[in-house]
């Protein structure tokens, strides 16, 4: 039998240049709790408990602005030119 070879070059990324990919281009909006709105947004006032809120997210992960509904962060993201992406 003959057995062929497959060489798979896969490129590579600095950490430096990973953190930094999408950086003012795409930003990502992710469902969280008030009570998990104090380790995100320290300035933000206390939210009752168990509300269901929006936060919108810079590529790297930097909390942007928090909000009630998802098309109100959609909107804000559109406004500063940010492109929104899906997370799971």
């Amino acid at each position: 039998m003959n057995e062929m070879k497959t060489e798979v070059n896969t490129p590579t990324i600095s950490p430096e240049a990973l953190a930094h990919l999408g950086d003012g281009e795409i930003a990502y909006i992710k469902s969280i709790r008030s009570e998990d709105v104090a380790a995100l947004f320290p300035q933000a006032p206390q939210i009752e408990p168990g509300v269901k809120l929006f936060a919108l997210h810079a590529a790297d992960g930097t909390p942007i602005m928090l909000t009630d509904t998802r098309e109100a962060a959609v909107a804000n993201a559109s406004s500063h030119e940010l492109e929104t992406v899906s997370v799971h």
